[in-house]
């Protein structure tokens, strides 16, 4: 079976840190029931409950707010909508949380106020009264040393984090606000010991290390060193690449300016954390936290706009990154995800007129292309991204390692629109640009196990597709084809059938295995396969071919019954 790449070119940074719990569920206390609220109150609870679950920010607030006017009294009520305005970034969320004395949340947010308003010792006091557990007690050290900085005790900050520093969990965190804070306080002895330390522990880097370490490296003096640091991402991301012009020439400004900011930094941290743990909630919690901080804060909005994305919010997810300003230095790269966000939200041609425009800003650059060609090929426009991605490939003078999915995507064009030795081509060039990529060797293998060509190599590849993806049900999918073609109708069935446990919903699949059982003489099995298949919705021709399979295989049992009956 083929796989299409998804047309979504995102990058976020993350750091690493363990998973942790939150101070509290903004979805409320699923599984533990509902709220005893009164009458009056419990279709809005309901309703808003119900929202907070979808990610839906603004009505679950909404609600919420509405259902504690009616019944302020009850405390799981003041909980729920405290949660839903600080994540909706709600004024509200502020008086709520003087309300709520034993809820970490509504303490951090009261710190922040604090910090805001310039009160360092009140939020320092806040910080360190929280919890010493969970999300919590991994920002305690951190939101504690930046309160102290902000209130002019750069010693007394390191001093708070020099155990951490030292110590053996999350030390690459710990130095790098170390660092920051000693930077920012001119300490600049401690700050390259530090900054040195966090690169070291972090063994490779991201985005927003690289940006830290880069404005450092520029303000001592080290423009070049500053610059390879940031074009060592570029190498690793077509997205980044984009993006690079701008960050170098922002490369001397301090990405983190003041206390606030590195207030901010702290929660990002942990949220993009969190985010790879799945823990969204708890993430969205953290990033509204970061932008009351910074609302300038790109990184942060990306990271949100992903989350809400894929909550399949995308209208939210624009909401996110609308504040984002053109100068910005990921303003390219905002605009991509912009147009993304417009396509899933249904409105592409906005969409396509954001490529556009991206691509004639940035003439020598491929993505805005790229993603122009991924929009039309998910639309089954298969000739029209082929002329996209031929726009896109003609800007890349030197193809490089990174460039193999212009050809693999620009492949599965070709192959769609019925051009396949120009496919075929495409597809072999991506291998040789990225030889271990398993759903470019999982796409050529399995095209050539439908054509019956060059079954042999199409079953390595497949098999060495599957080594590197072992639980992907379209590629074992792939190896029970291949193997169907050669004559092992044993090993097809075999693989087939553990496609089916790993993709049990796929019609391709399904229709693969009644093949496999056909060939095997288990007619009714086929036909019980082909007919689940037809309930799944397969492509039209598949719908076609399908429906004569099972026209065939009745046509036999009725000569079969023919025949039965003469012998009688």
């Amino acid at each position: 079976m083929q796989h299409s790449r998804s047309c979504r070119r995102s990058i976020l940074l993350a750091f690493s840190l363990l998973s942790a719990c939150a101070a509290a569920d903004p979805a409320g206390n699923a599984g533990r029931g509902t709220a005893d609220v009164s009458g009056s109150a419990y279709g809005a609870y309901l309703a808003g409950r119900f929202a907070a679950s979808q990610t839906d920010l603004d009505r679950a607030a909404r609600d919420l707010l509405h259902a504690y006017a009616v019944d302020p009294g009850h405390p799981e009520l003041l909980q729920q909508t405290f949660l839903a305005c600080l994540m909706d970034g709600r004024p509200e969320a502020t008086r709520l949380a003087g309300l709520l004395p034993d809820n970490p949340a509504a303490q951090l947010l009261l710190a922040d106020e604090d910090a805001r308003s310039g009160r360092w010792d009140a939020a320092e006091q806040r910080y360190h009264a929280l919890p010493h557990q969970g999300l919590t007690q991994l920002l305690q050290p951190l939101l504690v040393a930046w309160a102290q900085q902000g209130g002019g005790r750069t010693d007394t900050a390191l001093a708070t984090l020099r155990p951490y520093v030292e110590g053996q969990r999350f030390r690459g965190a710990y130095a790098l606000h170390a660092a920051l804070i000693a930077d920012l306080g001119d300490r600049q002895t401690d700050a390259a010991r530090l900054y040195h330390i966090a690169q070291t522990e972090y063994g490779g880097l991201n985005l927003r290390l690289a940006q830290i370490l880069a404005s450092w490296q520029a303000r001592q003096g080290h423009l070049n060193e500053a610059q390879q640091t940031l074009r060592s991402l570029g190498e690793s991301s077509d997205d980044m690449a984009m993006v690079l012009p701008g960050l170098i020439a922002a490369e001397s400004a301090r990405p983190v300016s003041s206390a606030t900011d590195g207030i901010a930094e702290a929660y990002l941290a942990l949220a993009a954390a969190l985010r790879q743990q799945d823990a969204t909630e708890y993430a969205l919690l953290l990033l509204r936290l970061a932008l009351d901080m910074h609302g300038d804060f790109t990184a942060a909005r990306l990271l949100m706009a992903d989350i809400l994305d894929a909550e399949k919010h995308p209208g939210n997810a624009l909401a996110a990154l609308a504040p984002v300003a053109e100068s910005d230095p990921l303003a390219p790269l905002v605009r991509l995800r912009r147009a993304a966000l417009l396509e899933q939200s249904g409105n592409t041609e906005e969409a396509m007129r954001t490529l556009d425009g991206l691509a004639r800003d940035y003439p020598t650059r491929p993505e805005p292309l790229a993603q122009m060609g991924d929009i039309l090929r998910m639309k089954s426009r298969f000739g029209e991204a082929v002329g996209a991605y031929d726009r896109a490939i003609a800007r890349v003078s030197h193809p490089v390692h990174n460039d193999w999915p212009l050809f693999y995507d620009r492949g599965i064009a070709l192959e769609r629109s019925k051009q396949w030795p120009k496919a075929e081509a495409d597809l072999e060039h991506a291998l040789e640009l990225s030889p271990d990529e398993p759903y470019v060797l999982n796409y050529l293998g399995y095209s050539w196990a439908e054509q019956g060509h060059n079954l042999a190599r199409a079953r390595q590849m497949i098999e060495r597709a599957l080594e590197l993806r072992p639980n992907d049900g379209a590629i074992a999918d792939s190896l029970g084809w291949v193997l169907l073609r050669q004559g092992d109708v044993a090993g097809a069935i075999h693989w087939l059938e553990h496609a089916v446990e790993l993709q049990p919903e796929d019609a391709t699949i399904n229709a693969h295995l009644g093949d496999a059982y056909w060939a095997a003489g288990r007619k009714l099995e086929a036909q019980y396969q082909w007919q689940l298949a037809l309930s799944m919705k397969p492509e039209p021709d598949d719908v076609a071919r399908l429906e004569a399979k099972l026209h065939e295989a009745e046509a036999q049992n009725g000569a079969a019954t023919t025949a039965e009956r003469r012998i009688q």
